[in-house]
């Protein structure tokens, strides 16, 4: 396995130099083909009493025609060089901004995009709701925060829970842990389940050994919040690369990934592949 063809989400209003650094040395990695999508929706008109505020949608529409531009031209600079064969996507559409990318993610091995950005109090035309993306895409999803250019894959971790979103992230992240030659196996749980958590590690661990990946595991018993210790732990090793399996439900948007509140993995300090 590895990736063939990389779909990176460009944001409207964001700095992309990073993310497209990091998409530029991923597909020299892999030899892989690369797809810029971006997209916006519309502000429609509000009518109040006859009159309609038709042009401000019309004055957003100029707005966010002339960002999807920028977009474009920044994707082509960026990758131009690097890239041999390249496609530009974009659209201003009704439907959701994920829901736009999973839907043109049938023909990416994997996306990449920026943490869940563009949103704000008075406009959420530009916002992509990453774990809707996670969720709908069929795909891995590398998200890029804001300020990382590089991902050296010199410290690469699993945080393991042992549930089918798990197993299928490390199996999508197969091609960089390859890459990556090592990896750290964690799984943080409740002390009286340590035991069995080293039964379940060790066996992830020998899975990869048999794709050539030598690999570290570790079970983890504590009585503190798993958030707080893995981040905690994620610091201070200096992460790279965190891979962990995405599910939720979209009951006041309250998603999970990895046993772990998106507070951590969707306003990361380091890139994070997630899968579902």
């Amino acid at each position: 396995m590895t990736y063939k063809t990389l779909l990176v989400h460009l944001d409207l209003n964001g700095d992309n130099e990073g993310l497209l650094k990091i998409t530029g040395d991923l597909a020299e990695r892999f030899g892989a083909r690369v797809i810029g999508i971006a997209a916006a929706q519309p502000i429609l008109p509000i009518y109040d009493e006859g009159f309609g505020s038709a042009d401000i949608g019309t004055q957003h529409r100029n707005e966010v025609d002339k960002e999807i531009a920028a977009c474009r031209t920044q994707f082509h600079e960026a990758l131009e060089r690097l890239v041999e064969h390249t496609e530009w996507r974009s659209t201003v559409t009704l439907e959701s901004l994920a829901g736009y990318i999973a839907s043109e993610a049938r023909c990416a091995d994997l996306i990449i995009t920026g943490k869940d950005i563009g949103s704000s109090l008075m406009d959420n035309s530009r916002r992509v709701n990453i774990g809707d993306l996670a969720i709908k895409a069929g795909r891995p999803i590398l998200i890029v925060p804001q300020g990382i250019s590089a991902l050296p894959l010199q410290r690469v971790f699993v945080a393991w829970k042992d549930t089918r979103e798990a197993r299928r992230a490390v199996a999508d992240a197969l091609p960089l842990l390859k890459a990556a030659g090592h990896t750290g196996i964690i799984e943080i749980g409740p002390e009286q389940d340590r035991e069995e958590a080293k039964v379940r590690v060790r066996d992830v661990g020998r899975w990869l050994e048999g794709h050539q990946v030598a690999s570290t595991a570790r079970a983890v018993g504590t009585d503190s919040l798993e958030l707080g210790y893995l981040h905690k732990e994620l610091m201070d090793q200096r992460c790279d690369l965190l891979v962990a399996g995405a599910y939720g439900h979209n009951r006041l948007g309250e998603w999970m990934f990895g046993g772990i509140t998106q507070d951590l993995l969707l306003d990361p300090d380091f890139c994070v592949l997630l899968s579902h």
